[in-house]
């Protein structure tokens, strides 16, 4: 067999190992998909009258107006939330030994760190798509926007994942332990809570307005935003792509460098 060959062999074995443990372990999915879910079900029936009439300028409460809102805002939390469980699943395969014995086998080097990241991206796919589907439940439409514009936000959604996921990678295998994987990887959750996610960027104060918009999740929320809702994306696309770009690389770079790394 070719190299190529060998390489997505081993690929694939890696693959179909960590979609095991996924099934075999539910619980961290599970509780990383519901924190969503509750989130959309709290801002949408709970605060979802309040917030509309806010973001309305004076207008009545519409809530339907506020679902259409923040719908894109909770898909990206979904990939954000699903993704620490990938940092927690290095760090285990990092510190019980397991990548030691990979490094004695005659397997591909970076098939194990190419397993992790595509069998994170089909998990962050499936998370993304139940969440889809509770907001279409509960009334969420996306009836403006093209075939094409449906393509893209998929695109950009798989793009966000991928990128989030290697610098996820990055940070479970420089953490000691589960518990030090998790919290590193808790700002891809706390950064779409202070981004555009809930309330325009313009509706913050102006001393947190730089926090809330110079941050990757804020353009992709909008670009998000504007493609599932039929609406102008202005620059946010190309700020969205190049963050996405960055972060891939920065984190690819740092998971190749850290997993190379001779095991003290």
């Amino acid at each position: 067999m070719s190299g190529l060959s060998l390489a997505v062999r081993d690929a694939n074995t890696m693959l179909r190992r960590n979609l095991l443990h996924a099934r075999r372990y539910p619980s961290l999915t599970l509780n990383l998909l519901l924190t969503p879910i509750v989130l959309l079900l709290l801002f949408v029936y709970v605060f979802g009258d309040v917030m509309s009439a806010g973001m309305g300028g004076g207008g009545g409460a519409d809530r339907s107006a506020y679902i259409a809102y923040v719908v894109p805002g909770i898909l990206m939390m979904t990939i954000g939330g699903t993704v620490v469980g990938t940092a927690v699943s290095v760090s285990n395969d990092m510190t019980e030994g397991i990548i030691a014995r990979f490094r004695t086998m005659a397997i591909h080097r970076g098939s194990v760190l190419i397993g992790h990241v595509v069998g994170s991206v089909l998990q962050c796919v499936a998370s993304v798509v139940l969440v889809g589907a509770v907001a279409v439940a509960i009334g969420f439409r996306s009836a403006d926007a093209t075939a094409l514009e449906w393509l893209a936000a998929f695109g950009l959604l798989a793009l966000v994942a991928l990128a989030l996921t290697w610098i996820a990678v990055g940070m479970g295998m420089v953490s000691p332990n589960a518990e030090g994987a998790s919290n590193n990887a808790l700002p891809l959750v706390v950064l779409p809570l202070i981004s555009s996610a809930f309330v325009p960027v313009e509706a913050m104060p102006g001393w947190f307005q730089p926090i809330a918009e110079y941050q990757p999740f804020t353009p992709a929320i909008e670009t998000l935003r504007g493609l599932l809702l039929g609406t102008e994306i202005g620059y946010n696309g190309w700020l969205a792509v190049a963050w996405c770009l960055a972060l891939s690389a920065l984190g690819y770079a740092w998971s190749k460098s850290t997993f190379n790394r001779d095991p003290k």
